[in-house]
């Protein structure tokens, strides 16, 4: 890349600490190139307040804010929660809303004519590879701008004195460092005390937790929640018509009354390091549990077992950026297949952080009262006989074979 053929910059701008030095270090080290800053909605709600003025104050000649929620919802979340893709425990809230929002910067760079795209993440980092292989995928021709695998800045503490030296606003300080990323889906927390994975996450800490309060700090009482589902879709939340992102939004405010979907965990990145991580992801948690739930009274055994299993190479894809690859849309394909009769309700009860099963209802299930029970049944259990002699057939073989040669 020839920096002198750099004249107009995307930059994909979240406000935070990174993306608002880039801003005038872009200017500085590109020619005094123009830098468009785009945000992406993917349900960060207040984080967008007011990032137009501090984008412009900073630099940048305009700001777009794309409405990203929608699509986030129904094309990467839904896909995952189908999947029932974790990586690790991890419910994929980074990962999942990087690739729709490098699709929403390469529309941007297309129109606005761009020379470059430039993105805030570090080379330590799994999302630069996630941003990237997206920007690939849909401007495979286009400039892409890493500031951190360029500047001399080494630390996040060398950042704010950027930012003091260059007249930035930062909502932060030096001592509520941490490096956050926030979406309808869940807020994760990385840096300071968290990188001792010694130290305990201050969950009572006030300003700690956004989404979410300690389980500690929840209510004494139980309160149930009811799902519908069709189609492996959520439809209905108690008893009432939804949207999947209205599902999720008010899921979240449940949820994080009750203390659940914490998270805290060491993870493996992508490039090869371990990570300390703590996550709040209040209305997943329970989405994901009510979905697993609904699939174990509609899905055969094979079907169950092998999902379970294609579910770890989905997650893989998703937390390692290739999500616009054909094994992803094939293992999609796959995954609604098995949704055809994940339909029917469910229901949970939430208490301090815990998720308790409370009752599964489909039209479509396969359970079976009549053969399960203790009680009488249609079943002829003298029928068993006859299935384990052949079922262990091979196992008596070779007994009676190593008998013979051991004689």
């Amino acid at each position: 890349m020839n920096k002198e053929n750099i004249k107009k910059v995307v930059l994909a701008y979240s406000g935070g600490l990174d993306t608002s030095i880039i801003i005038p270090w872009l200017k500085e080290n590109y020619n005094n190139c123009e830098v468009i800053a785009v945000s992406a909605d993917v349900g960060q709600a207040d984080e967008l307040e007011g990032l137009e003025e501090k984008a412009k104050k900073t630099g940048a000649s305009k700001l777009y804010v794309l409405d990203l929620t929608e699509e986030y919802v129904n094309d990467f979340i839904i896909p995952c929660v189908k999947a029932g893709a974790k990586y690790e425990e991890y419910l994929l809230g980074t990962s999942h809303a990087r690739p729709v929002i490098a699709k929403g910067l390469v529309d941007i760079a297309l129109k606005e004519n761009a020379d470059a795209i430039c993105h805030g993440c570090t080379g330590k980092g799994n999302d630069q590879v996630r941003f990237e292989l997206a920007i690939k995928h849909f401007a495979p021709n286009m400039a892409i701008i890493a500031p951190w695998r360029e500047w001399d800045i080494r630390s996040r503490d060398e950042e704010i004195d950027y930012a003091e030296a260059h007249n930035v606003p930062l909502r932060i300080s030096r001592e509520t460092n941490y490096s956050k990323d926030k979406n309808m889906w869940h807020l994760s927390h990385e840096g300071l005390d968290l990188e001792n994975p010694a130290n305990e996450p201050q969950y009572d800490k006030p300003g700690f937790l956004e989404m979410s309060v300690s389980p500690f700090a929840a209510p004494d009482k139980a309160e149930y929640v009811e799902l519908e589902f069709e189609q492996g879709v959520p439809v209905s939340l108690n008893g009432e018509k939804m949207s999947a992102k209205d599902i999720i939004l008010k899921l979240n405010e449940i949820g994080g009354a009750n203390g659940i979907g914490l998270l805290d965990i060491v993870e493996n990145r992508l490039v090869g390091m371990k990570s300390r991580g703590v996550y709040e992801t209040p209305g997943g948690t329970i989405l994901y549990e009510a979905h697993k739930y609904l699939e174990t009274v509609t899905l055969d055994k094979m079907t169950a077992h092998k999902k379970e299993e294609l579910a770890l190479t989905f997650a893989d894809l998703v937390y390692n950026g290739q999500w616009f690859t054909p094994l992803r849309e094939a293992l999609s394909a796959f995954v609604d297949k098995t949704q055809e009769r994940v339909t029917g309700k469910v229901k949970l009860k939430l208490y301090k952080g815990n998720i308790i099963k409370a009752g599964v209802w489909s039209d479509y299930s396969l359970y079976s009262e009549d053969l399960a029970s203790f009680g009488e049944s249609d079943y002829d259990q003298s029928e068993a006989q006859g299935f384990i002699n052949l079922f262990g057939l091979p196992i008596k073989v070779q007994a009676l074979a190593d008998a013979k040669r051991n004689k």
